[in-house]
């Protein structure tokens, strides 16, 4: 089934345009995907539409996820982009319609939980939360991790956080092994040309 289409715009950027004129900062359709960009303090009005618009019907939360451009070297989508995004997955079933939304905030930034309009998001929140350090308002987690030990230090799917390595410390002073102190071979990697022999994968 076709996405639904107002001439050449979809229907989805139009009634986000009309009706939520200052949150709406600009779009993006890459690859056959539609991403609507809106500010971060206004998110839980642009959903509200989506949804509950009989016209849309984004009843479906598929997921939502964080990203850390810190690093990136290339031009972004916003007029002005902070240093993460929130990217919003919906899915109309009436239409068979996908739309993203999303949104850029910095450290210090909150952003309103969108388990007020969407039950599903609570989980997806949190982990964005426990691995980026992002703050939903409405969905904090205090004094405890939701993945991760609660005497974990950081962030890790931040771009300054190590990659393997490295010994993982912990806030009383513990310091887990290291990423290559567990490694061990397994049938299908290849070690020193020994892959699927009784050495390495126990054949």
């Amino acid at each position: 089934m076709a996405d639904p289409m107002v001439g050449a715009e979809r229907l989805e950027v139009a009634r986000v345009r009309e009706n939520l004129a200052d949150a709406f900062l600009g779009i993006k359709a890459y690859r056959g995907d539609t991403f609507i960009l809106v500010r971060h303090d206004r998110i839980l009005e642009v959903l509200t539409l989506l949804k509950d618009d009989p016209d849309l019907d984004y009843g479906y939360f598929s997921e939502c996820l964080g990203v850390d451009y810190s690093t990136w070297q290339h031009p972004r989508d916003f007029p002005k982009p902070k240093r993460f995004e929130v990217v919003y997955n919906l899915m109309s079933l009436k239409h068979m319609s996908r739309i993203f939304v999303k949104v850029t905030v910095d450290d210090g930034d909150v952003i309103p939980t969108a388990k007020r309009v969407y039950l599903g998001a609570e989980y997806p929140e949190r982990e964005i939360a426990d691995l980026y350090g992002l703050v939903f308002t409405g969905n904090e987690l205090v004094g405890e991790r939701f993945l991760l030990p609660d005497d974990w230090i950081g962030f890790p799917l931040r771009k300054e956080y190590p990659l393997g390595g490295d010994d993982v410390i912990f806030d009383k002073g513990d310091r887990g092994p290291a990423v290559e102190d567990l490694m061990k071979p397994h049938a299908g990697s290849s070690f020193e040309g020994k892959t699927g022999s009784d050495e390495v994968a126990g054949r």
